[in-house]
């Protein structure tokens, strides 16, 4: 039998559930889904997104993490070559710098500063950069990409992407003998309901 002290703790208890539950919207175990506007929310307001188009088996959207050294992402390149650098980690002289000019550099983190690796690229041409984490098993740990404090000018963007969406980028590519990606950089997801967001199957945002 229930006595009415532990009836009023019950009620107190339920009171508090429900007022925490009211205030800014906070799911429940009970209510665990989320709104269109709140998942949006969750995937970062300061991340930019990019759409692979070709080759298809490469086709979705892909999350990443704007330099804070470069300038922002104000153009918006559709249909644009992804091309990775030689060599890969783009610390000296870009070999193949007429595939870059133009494009889209994919460079791999290591070996310099992301502040030489965006100059480089910059001076073999292209309009913007997309760096990789080393780490094939990163698939959640966005690097942040700072500042080295030489002061050297950069003009064109640049955003890192998970380690894994790199290599798998880079490895089918090299396996289908293809030269590059064809990319839409970046591409507004604001309005497009989360189940249409054609993600990498192989990672969760």
């Amino acid at each position: 039998m229930i006595t009415s002290e532990q009836q009023l703790i019950f009620k107190i208890l339920i009171a508090a559930g429900l007022t925490f539950r009211t205030l800014g919207g906070l799911k429940t175990i009970e209510d665990p889904t989320l709104t269109d506007d709140e998942y949006r929310v969750s995937l970062g307001r300061d991340y930019l997104f990019f759409e692979i188009t070709e080759p298809e088996e490469l086709a979705y959207t892909y999350k990443a993490n704007p330099a804070g050294f470069t300038p922002p992402w104000n153009n918006t390149y559709n249909g644009i070559q992804l091309v990775s650098t030689e060599p890969a980690c783009a610390c000296g002289l870009i070999h193949n710098s007429d595939q870059i000019e133009g494009k889209i550099a994919l460079v791999e983190r290591g070996d310099c500063s992301f502040v030489s690796k965006v100059i480089r690229a910059q001076e073999a041409g292209a309009v913007a950069v997309v760096v990789t984490d080393q780490d094939f098993d990163n698939d959640e740990l966005f690097i942040s990409m700072v500042d080295d404090t030489t002061e050297r000018e950069v003009s064109i963007p640049a955003a890192f992407v998970l380690g894994k969406n790199g290599h798998i980028i880079k490895a089918t590519l090299a396996r289908l003998s293809l030269p590059a990606a064809v990319i839409n950089i970046p591409v507004n997801i604001s309005r497009i309901a989360p189940y249409k967001i054609n993600q990498p199957p192989w990672l969760v945002w």
